[in-house]
């Protein structure tokens, strides 16, 4: 099972739409706090819809707990400042993918430890970043292909109609 980490997430959100996406490739999260909301607040579960009960999501009280409770952990950081592109690295089927919050991204004191496990999304210009949702689903669902999408439903029905031939 995959693991998203959220590092200090500041917009409910943006933590609800990526718990719901979560909820849909059975993926863990893990929110490292402080949290720029609660986690009962309406906006998160607005976002994650009637998903969020079904979430398995993990709080921390900072990133050493983090690490004290996940050793060995192979984390990948996703960081606009990272030397490899998300689509060059292999991920490990239980690896943790961590993002950082929205306003500041992952703190260079941890990145500077991550250098060949450090990630991004190209880009074009100067564009600051993607929206933190949309980034978590780009380099979840690359992780989940890299893995042949383990336990994933790959075909699609019809409800009234047959499929034309």
């Amino acid at each position: 099972m995959l693991n998203i980490v959220l590092f200090e997430p500041e917009i409910p959100a943006n933590t609800g739409n990526i718990g719901r996406t979560c909820v849909a490739t059975n993926t863990r999260l893990h929110l490292i706090e402080p949290l720029g909301f609660r986690l009962n607040e309406k906006a998160i579960k607005r976002a994650g819809m009637d998903y969020w009960d079904q979430l398995d999501v993990t709080t921390y009280i900072d990133y050493n707990d983090f690490l004290e409770k996940n050793p060995g952990a192979k984390i990948y950081m996703a960081t606009t400042k990272a030397p490899n592109v998300y689509t060059d690295v292999k991920y490990e089927p239980d690896c943790y993918i961590m993002f950082g919050k929205e306003s500041a991204g992952i703190p260079e004191e941890i990145l500077v430890h991550h250098k060949e496990d450090s990630i991004r999304i190209p880009m074009v210009g100067d564009i600051r970043s993607l929206n933190l949702g949309n980034s978590v689903a780009i380099v979840l669902y690359e992780a989940l292909r890299q893995n042949q999408f383990a336990g994933m439903n790959l075909e699609g029905h019809l409800h009234r109609l047959e499929w034309d031939i």
